[in-house]
Protein backbone atom coordinates (compact mmCIF):
# COMPACT_ATOMS: atom_id res chain seq x y z
CA UNK A 1 0.00 0.00 0.00
CA UNK A 2 1.07 3.28 -0.82
CA UNK A 3 1.79 5.80 2.16
CA UNK A 4 -0.57 8.47 0.75
CA UNK A 5 -3.29 5.64 0.62
CA UNK A 6 -2.80 4.68 3.53
CA UNK A 7 -2.92 7.86 4.99
CA UNK A 8 -6.16 8.86 3.40
CA UNK A 9 -7.62 6.23 5.79
CA UNK A 10 -6.28 7.39 9.10
CA UNK A 11 -6.55 10.66 8.84
CA UNK A 12 -9.75 11.55 9.37
CA UNK A 13 -9.82 9.52 12.84
CA UNK A 14 -6.11 11.40 13.64
CA UNK A 15 -7.46 14.55 12.56
CA UNK A 16 -10.72 13.80 14.80
CA UNK A 17 -8.46 12.34 17.66
CA UNK A 18 -6.19 15.62 17.35
CA UNK A 19 -9.52 18.10 17.13
CA UNK A 20 -10.50 16.54 20.22
CA UNK A 21 -7.17 16.48 22.26
CA UNK A 22 -7.27 20.50 21.99
CA UNK A 23 -10.60 20.79 23.57
CA UNK A 24 -10.30 22.15 26.81
CA UNK A 25 -11.49 19.92 29.65
CA UNK A 26 -15.25 21.88 29.20
CA UNK A 27 -16.03 21.99 26.01
CA UNK A 28 -18.27 23.73 23.92
CA UNK A 29 -22.01 23.97 26.03
CA UNK A 30 -20.27 23.13 29.54
CA UNK A 31 -19.83 19.68 28.19
CA UNK A 32 -17.02 17.65 29.66
CA UNK A 33 -13.96 16.80 27.03
CA UNK A 34 -13.44 13.67 25.93
CA UNK A 35 -10.20 12.64 27.74
CA UNK A 36 -11.59 13.04 31.06
CA UNK A 37 -8.94 10.70 32.69
CA UNK A 38 -5.10 10.63 33.08
CA UNK A 39 -3.68 7.17 31.51
CA UNK A 40 -0.09 6.36 32.21
CA UNK A 41 0.95 3.01 31.17
CA UNK A 42 4.94 1.49 30.56
CA UNK A 43 5.77 -0.89 27.49
CA UNK A 44 8.30 -2.92 26.96
CA UNK A 45 9.92 -4.09 24.27
CA UNK A 46 12.20 -7.23 22.80
CA UNK A 47 14.22 -5.30 20.98
CA UNK A 48 16.75 -3.03 21.92
CA UNK A 49 17.62 0.63 21.77
CA UNK A 50 20.07 0.60 19.22
CA UNK A 51 17.46 -1.27 16.22
CA UNK A 52 15.93 2.27 15.29
CA UNK A 53 13.34 0.79 13.11
CA UNK A 54 11.80 -1.76 15.15
CA UNK A 55 12.66 -0.24 18.39
CA UNK A 56 11.22 3.05 17.00
CA UNK A 57 7.78 1.49 16.20
CA UNK A 58 7.30 1.62 19.97
CA UNK A 59 8.48 5.06 20.24
CA UNK A 60 6.78 6.21 17.24
CA UNK A 61 3.13 4.74 18.89
CA UNK A 62 4.18 6.37 22.09
CA UNK A 63 4.41 9.31 20.97
CA UNK A 64 0.98 9.28 18.42
CA UNK A 65 -1.31 7.87 21.57
CA UNK A 66 -0.07 11.44 23.23
CA UNK A 67 -0.65 13.31 21.08
CA UNK A 68 -4.05 12.38 19.90
CA UNK A 69 -4.89 12.19 23.41
CA UNK A 70 -3.40 15.80 24.47
CA UNK A 71 -1.40 14.71 26.77
CA UNK A 72 -3.52 12.61 28.80
CA UNK A 73 -2.45 9.11 27.52
CA UNK A 74 1.01 8.17 28.09
CA UNK A 75 3.05 5.19 27.34
CA UNK A 76 6.60 5.02 28.79
CA UNK A 77 8.51 2.39 26.40
CA UNK A 78 11.96 0.15 27.64
CA UNK A 79 14.13 -1.16 25.13
CA UNK A 80 14.79 -4.82 26.25
CA UNK A 81 16.63 -5.92 29.19
CA UNK A 82 15.26 -2.70 31.38
CA UNK A 83 12.05 -3.87 32.71
CA UNK A 84 12.03 -7.40 31.54
CA UNK A 85 14.52 -9.80 29.33
CA UNK A 86 13.44 -9.32 25.75
CA UNK A 87 12.07 -12.88 25.35
CA UNK A 88 9.84 -12.39 28.47
CA UNK A 89 7.75 -9.40 27.27
CA UNK A 90 4.39 -11.79 26.74
CA UNK A 91 4.67 -12.90 30.13
CA UNK A 92 5.19 -9.36 31.68
CA UNK A 93 2.08 -8.62 29.76
CA UNK A 94 -0.01 -11.36 30.69
CA UNK A 95 1.08 -11.14 34.05
CA UNK A 96 0.42 -7.40 33.93
CA UNK A 97 3.96 -6.34 35.16
CA UNK A 98 3.62 -4.12 32.37
CA UNK A 99 0.20 -2.74 30.77
CA UNK A 100 1.79 -3.09 26.91
CA UNK A 101 4.53 -4.83 24.92
CA UNK A 102 6.05 -4.67 21.89
CA UNK A 103 7.58 -8.05 20.21
CA UNK A 104 6.99 -11.05 17.85
CA UNK A 105 4.90 -13.90 18.74
CA UNK A 106 6.67 -16.25 17.66
CA UNK A 107 8.95 -16.06 20.36
CA UNK A 108 6.14 -17.88 22.39
CA UNK A 109 5.47 -21.18 20.61
CA UNK A 110 6.35 -23.05 23.87
CA UNK A 111 3.08 -21.42 25.04
CA UNK A 112 1.45 -22.68 21.77
CA UNK A 113 2.46 -23.21 18.69
CA UNK A 114 -0.18 -21.28 16.73
CA UNK A 115 1.64 -17.76 17.77
CA UNK A 116 4.30 -18.88 14.67
CA UNK A 117 1.20 -17.62 12.60
CA UNK A 118 0.66 -14.36 14.16
CA UNK A 119 4.35 -13.34 13.09
CA UNK A 120 4.87 -15.68 9.98
CA UNK A 121 5.82 -19.16 9.40
CA UNK A 122 8.51 -21.18 7.16
CA UNK A 123 7.54 -20.80 3.14
CA UNK A 124 4.71 -18.58 4.20
CA UNK A 125 3.67 -14.98 3.32
CA UNK A 126 5.01 -12.20 2.74
CA UNK A 127 4.58 -8.73 4.28
CA UNK A 128 1.86 -7.41 2.09
CA UNK A 129 0.03 -11.06 2.50
CA UNK A 130 0.58 -11.54 6.05
CA UNK A 131 -0.82 -7.88 6.54
CA UNK A 132 -3.78 -9.32 4.11
CA UNK A 133 -4.54 -12.25 6.06
CA UNK A 134 -4.23 -10.77 9.50
CA UNK A 135 -6.26 -7.67 9.17
CA UNK A 136 -9.00 -8.79 5.67
CA UNK A 137 -8.50 -12.78 5.72
CA UNK A 138 -9.60 -13.72 8.67
CA UNK A 139 -6.41 -13.92 10.45
CA UNK A 140 -6.46 -11.91 13.16
CA UNK A 141 -9.91 -13.01 14.71
CA UNK A 142 -8.20 -16.30 14.71
CA UNK A 143 -4.97 -15.07 16.52
CA UNK A 144 -6.73 -13.20 19.36
CA UNK A 145 -8.94 -15.98 20.21
CA UNK A 146 -5.57 -17.97 20.81
CA UNK A 147 -3.92 -14.96 22.73
CA UNK A 148 -6.97 -14.49 24.79
CA UNK A 149 -6.22 -17.35 26.66
CA UNK A 150 -3.22 -15.48 28.08
CA UNK A 151 -4.75 -12.71 28.93
CA UNK A 152 -3.26 -10.77 25.69
CA UNK A 153 -4.62 -8.50 23.32
CA UNK A 154 -3.36 -7.80 20.00
CA UNK A 155 -2.81 -4.89 18.26
CA UNK A 156 -0.40 -4.32 14.81
CA UNK A 157 2.92 -3.83 15.49
CA UNK A 158 4.93 -3.49 12.10
CA UNK A 159 6.64 -6.00 9.78
CA UNK A 160 10.26 -6.18 8.41
CA UNK A 161 9.76 -7.53 4.33
CA UNK A 162 10.97 -10.54 3.39
CA UNK A 163 14.08 -11.35 5.66
CA UNK A 164 17.76 -12.43 4.73
CA UNK A 165 18.75 -16.19 5.34
CA UNK A 166 21.15 -15.04 7.93
CA UNK A 167 25.04 -14.71 8.46
CA UNK A 168 27.58 -18.11 8.21
CA UNK A 169 30.99 -17.85 9.87
CA UNK A 170 31.30 -20.38 7.02
CA UNK A 171 29.53 -21.62 3.50
CA UNK A 172 27.00 -23.72 3.64
CA UNK A 173 27.24 -25.72 0.16
CA UNK A 174 24.90 -28.37 1.05
CA UNK A 175 22.24 -29.74 3.42
CA UNK A 176 25.36 -32.02 4.78
CA UNK A 177 26.70 -28.52 5.82
CA UNK A 178 23.90 -28.12 8.21
CA UNK A 179 24.35 -30.86 10.65
CA UNK A 180 25.86 -30.13 13.71
CA UNK A 181 25.89 -26.30 13.57
CA UNK A 182 25.13 -24.10 16.58
CA UNK A 183 22.32 -21.13 15.39
CA UNK A 184 20.39 -18.65 16.47
CA UNK A 185 16.75 -19.41 14.89
CA UNK A 186 13.77 -18.90 16.91
CA UNK A 187 10.22 -19.92 16.24
CA UNK A 188 9.28 -22.84 13.82
CA UNK A 189 12.49 -21.66 11.43
CA UNK A 190 14.14 -23.05 14.26
CA UNK A 191 12.21 -26.23 14.76
CA UNK A 192 12.40 -26.58 11.19
CA UNK A 193 16.43 -26.21 11.45
CA UNK A 194 16.77 -28.84 14.64
CA UNK A 195 14.98 -31.43 11.90
CA UNK A 196 17.57 -30.79 10.09
CA UNK A 197 20.41 -31.03 12.50
CA UNK A 198 21.28 -27.75 13.26
CA UNK A 199 21.84 -26.94 17.04
CA UNK A 200 19.01 -24.52 17.66
CA UNK A 201 20.08 -21.30 20.21
CA UNK A 202 17.20 -18.42 21.21
CA UNK A 203 18.68 -15.47 21.62
CA UNK A 204 17.38 -11.80 22.24
CA UNK A 205 18.95 -9.05 19.54
CA UNK A 206 21.29 -7.65 22.43
CA UNK A 207 22.54 -11.11 22.83
CA UNK A 208 23.58 -12.16 19.50
CA UNK A 209 26.79 -10.61 18.76
CA UNK A 210 28.37 -11.34 22.18
CA UNK A 211 27.66 -14.95 21.41
CA UNK A 212 28.77 -14.85 18.10
CA UNK A 213 31.96 -13.60 18.71
CA UNK A 214 32.66 -16.22 21.39
CA UNK A 215 31.79 -19.23 19.53
CA UNK A 216 28.45 -19.96 21.55
CA UNK A 217 27.17 -19.72 17.74
CA UNK A 218 28.20 -20.74 14.26
CA UNK A 219 25.58 -18.42 12.79
CA UNK A 220 22.71 -16.48 13.12
CA UNK A 221 19.54 -15.15 11.54
CA UNK A 222 18.07 -11.75 12.23
CA UNK A 223 16.52 -9.72 9.76
CA UNK A 224 18.04 -7.63 6.85
CA UNK A 225 20.93 -5.52 5.94
CA UNK A 226 20.20 -2.46 7.89
CA UNK A 227 19.67 -3.73 11.41
CA UNK A 228 21.95 -6.64 10.26
CA UNK A 229 24.38 -3.85 10.05
CA UNK A 230 23.86 -2.16 13.17
CA UNK A 231 24.58 -5.44 15.13
CA UNK A 232 27.88 -5.52 13.62
CA UNK A 233 27.43 -9.34 12.58
CA UNK A 234 29.83 -8.67 9.50
CA UNK A 235 32.70 -8.39 11.36
CA UNK A 236 32.55 -11.72 12.49
CA UNK A 237 30.52 -13.72 9.97
CA UNK A 238 31.34 -12.72 6.18
CA UNK A 239 28.89 -15.03 4.86
CA UNK A 240 25.69 -13.76 4.15
CA UNK A 241 22.54 -16.17 3.00
CA UNK A 242 19.31 -15.19 1.27
CA UNK A 243 16.35 -16.01 1.07
CA UNK A 244 14.90 -16.15 4.74
CA UNK A 245 12.64 -18.96 3.74
CA UNK A 246 11.56 -18.70 7.47
CA UNK A 247 10.33 -15.52 7.49
CA UNK A 248 9.37 -14.36 3.93
CA UNK A 249 6.84 -11.43 6.10
CA UNK A 250 7.74 -11.52 9.64
CA UNK A 251 5.51 -9.26 11.60
CA UNK A 252 5.27 -7.37 15.08
CA UNK A 253 2.93 -7.08 17.36
CA UNK A 254 1.63 -5.02 19.71
CA UNK A 255 0.44 -7.06 23.34
CA UNK A 256 -1.78 -5.34 25.37
CA UNK A 257 -3.10 -6.93 28.89
CA UNK A 258 -6.53 -7.76 28.27
CA UNK A 259 -7.89 -6.06 31.84
CA UNK A 260 -6.25 -2.75 30.78
CA UNK A 261 -7.40 -2.70 27.46
CA UNK A 262 -10.86 -3.96 28.71
CA UNK A 263 -11.15 -0.76 31.50
CA UNK A 264 -9.56 1.70 28.76
CA UNK A 265 -12.27 4.01 27.05
CA UNK A 266 -13.40 3.60 23.81
CA UNK A 267 -11.87 6.39 22.25
CA UNK A 268 -8.48 5.62 24.18
CA UNK A 269 -8.90 2.60 22.32
CA UNK A 270 -9.39 3.97 19.00
CA UNK A 271 -6.49 6.15 19.41
CA UNK A 272 -4.54 3.31 20.00
CA UNK A 273 -5.56 1.22 17.03
CA UNK A 274 -4.95 4.37 15.06
CA UNK A 275 -1.29 5.06 16.28
CA UNK A 276 -0.43 1.06 15.88
CA UNK A 277 -1.74 0.84 12.41
CA UNK A 278 0.45 4.21 11.56
CA UNK A 279 3.37 2.62 13.50
CA UNK A 280 3.08 -0.58 11.67
CA UNK A 281 2.69 1.07 8.18
CA UNK A 282 5.98 3.18 8.80
CA UNK A 283 8.01 -0.10 9.85
CA UNK A 284 7.83 -1.66 6.53
CA UNK A 285 8.31 1.76 4.73
CA UNK A 286 11.51 2.51 6.23
CA UNK A 287 13.31 -0.53 5.94
CA UNK A 288 12.40 -0.77 2.18
CA UNK A 289 13.81 2.49 1.86
CA UNK A 290 16.63 1.72 4.55
CA UNK A 291 17.72 -1.96 3.45
CA UNK A 292 19.15 -1.23 -0.02
CA UNK A 293 21.99 1.30 0.94
CA UNK A 294 22.77 -1.09 4.02
CA UNK A 295 23.59 -3.98 1.52
CA UNK A 296 25.79 -2.16 -0.98
CA UNK A 297 27.71 -0.85 2.56
CA UNK A 298 27.86 -4.93 3.46
CA UNK A 299 29.01 -6.15 -0.08
CA UNK A 300 31.60 -2.85 0.05
CA UNK A 301 33.03 -4.40 3.64
CA UNK A 302 33.57 -8.11 1.54
CA UNK A 303 30.94 -9.55 2.85
CA UNK A 304 29.76 -12.44 0.33
CA UNK A 305 26.17 -13.21 -0.38
CA UNK A 306 24.98 -16.99 -1.12
CA UNK A 307 22.01 -18.60 -1.98
CA UNK A 308 21.10 -21.70 0.11
CA UNK A 309 21.57 -25.20 -1.93
CA UNK A 310 18.25 -26.53 -3.90
CA UNK A 311 18.62 -29.65 -1.20
CA UNK A 312 18.24 -27.47 1.96
CA UNK A 313 15.32 -25.19 0.47
CA UNK A 314 13.40 -28.37 -0.57
CA UNK A 315 14.36 -30.28 2.77
CA UNK A 316 13.58 -26.96 5.02
CA UNK A 317 9.87 -27.01 3.10
CA UNK A 318 9.61 -30.40 3.28
CA UNK A 319 10.25 -30.18 7.06
CA UNK A 320 8.26 -26.98 7.05
CA UNK A 321 4.53 -28.81 6.54
CA UNK A 322 5.15 -31.72 8.49
CA UNK A 323 5.62 -30.07 11.61
CA UNK A 324 1.80 -28.00 10.26
CA UNK A 325 0.11 -31.08 9.53
CA UNK A 326 1.43 -32.81 12.80
CA UNK A 327 0.88 -29.69 15.10
CA UNK A 328 -3.00 -29.67 13.60
CA UNK A 329 -3.77 -33.02 14.47
CA UNK A 330 -3.01 -32.05 18.63
CA UNK A 331 -5.15 -28.65 18.79
CA UNK A 332 -8.19 -27.87 17.31
CA UNK A 333 -7.54 -23.93 17.17
CA UNK A 334 -4.57 -24.76 15.42
CA UNK A 335 -5.68 -26.63 13.17
CA UNK A 336 -8.49 -24.13 11.99
CA UNK A 337 -5.44 -21.33 12.10
CA UNK A 338 -3.72 -23.39 9.73
CA UNK A 339 -6.49 -24.08 7.52
CA UNK A 340 -7.17 -20.38 7.46
CA UNK A 341 -3.61 -19.81 6.38
CA UNK A 342 -3.07 -22.84 4.20
CA UNK A 343 -6.00 -21.85 1.63
CA UNK A 344 -5.35 -18.04 1.91
CA UNK A 345 -1.52 -18.65 1.04
CA UNK A 346 -2.81 -21.00 -2.07
CA UNK A 347 -4.73 -18.01 -3.50
CA UNK A 348 -2.40 -15.53 -2.80
CA UNK A 349 0.54 -17.32 -4.34
CA UNK A 350 -1.75 -17.94 -6.99
CA UNK A 351 -2.50 -13.78 -7.17
CA UNK A 352 0.89 -12.58 -6.83
CA UNK A 353 3.07 -15.14 -9.42
CA UNK A 354 0.38 -13.53 -11.77
CA UNK A 355 0.97 -10.24 -10.79
CA UNK A 356 3.68 -8.84 -8.66
CA UNK A 357 6.17 -11.66 -9.48
CA UNK A 358 5.86 -11.57 -12.88
CA UNK A 359 6.38 -7.85 -12.65
CA UNK A 360 9.53 -8.74 -11.21
CA UNK A 361 11.16 -10.95 -12.97
CA UNK A 362 10.66 -9.45 -16.38
CA UNK A 363 12.12 -6.17 -14.56
CA UNK A 364 15.06 -8.47 -14.04
CA UNK A 365 15.68 -9.83 -17.26
CA UNK A 366 15.62 -6.88 -19.00
CA UNK A 367 17.97 -5.31 -16.27
CA UNK A 368 20.46 -8.53 -16.94
CA UNK A 369 19.92 -8.16 -20.37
Amino acid sequence: MKRIDFLTKIVPAAVLGASLSSCKRRGEGGRSSVFTRTVNWRLASSFPRGLDTIFGASEQLAKRVKELSGGKFNIRVFPAGELVPGLQVMDAVQQGTVQMGHTASYYYTGKHPGLAFETGVPFGLTARQQNAWMQEGGGRELIQALLGRFNVHYLPGGNTGTQMGGWFRREIRSLADLKGLKMRIPGLGGQVMNRLGVNVQILSGGDIYPALERGAIDATEWVGPYDDEKLGFFRIAKHYYTPGWWEPGAALAFYINQKEWDQLPPVYRSILETASKEASADMLVKYDARNPEAMERLLAKGVKVHSFSQDIMEASEKAAFEIYEEESKKDPLYAEIYKSWKKFRAQSIDWFGVSENRYSESVGKMKES
